[in-house]
């Protein structure tokens, strides 16, 4: 792992990917949908396509995040028709506080992160997720949070340790596949 293949640290929030409405059972087992599954391989392509491949994947332990962190990973692979670059395989911890977290909880994740990791991909929920993007960059967050399968990406100016509420966010996208 370097600082980052660009020479800056990168931290991309990924909201899962749309999951069946409740059922019988814990919510933390709600499953993707069709579509989800589609999303989830798009937001990984394009990833890919930007250079966006995750040294360290922090995830919620739930299965829809779990199966949106599957479908990324597909994505990325270059599998057609996608296209993109594999890159090396990314360290997957799959972090039980990121499930129903708040941003402080999630931050908190983000500055346990290895030092030398370059990318960070952090696969959660809102409205957590949504929240740690406005905290990092009010300026620039969508005031109405991700929507399923949105993705942003911030670059923190510090180490992982020392992140701050001060991360500029560069780009957004949602991924429909």
């Amino acid at each position: 792992m370097t600082d980052g293949r660009n020479g800056r640290r990168t931290l991309v929030l990924l909201r899962h990917a749309k999951a069946e409405q409740s059922r019988q059972g814990p919510d933390a087992e709600r499953p993707l949908t069709a579509r989800g599954h589609a999303d989830a391989a798009a937001a990984g392509a394009w990833l890919a396509r930007h250079e966006l491949l995750p040294d360290v994947v922090l995830c919620s332990p739930a299965r829809r995040t779990r199966q949106t962190w599957h479908g990324v990973a597909l994505g990325m692979t270059g599998s057609p028709p996608e296209g993109g670059p594999a890159g090396s395989t990314p360290v997957v911890r799959y972090e039980p506080t990121a499930y129903d977290a708040h941003p402080a909880e999630l931050l908190e994740l983000v500055r346990s992160v290895d030092p030398e990791a370059g990318t960070v991909l952090l696969i959660a929920h809102n409205p957590g997720i949504s929240l740690l993007s406005a905290l990092l960059d009010p300026e620039r967050a969508d005031p109405d949070g991700l929507r399923t399968t949105d993705i942003v990406v911030h670059h923190p100016a510090t180490p992982w340790p020392d992140v701050s509420p001060h991360a500029p966010l560069t780009a957004r996208h949602t991924a429909r596949g």
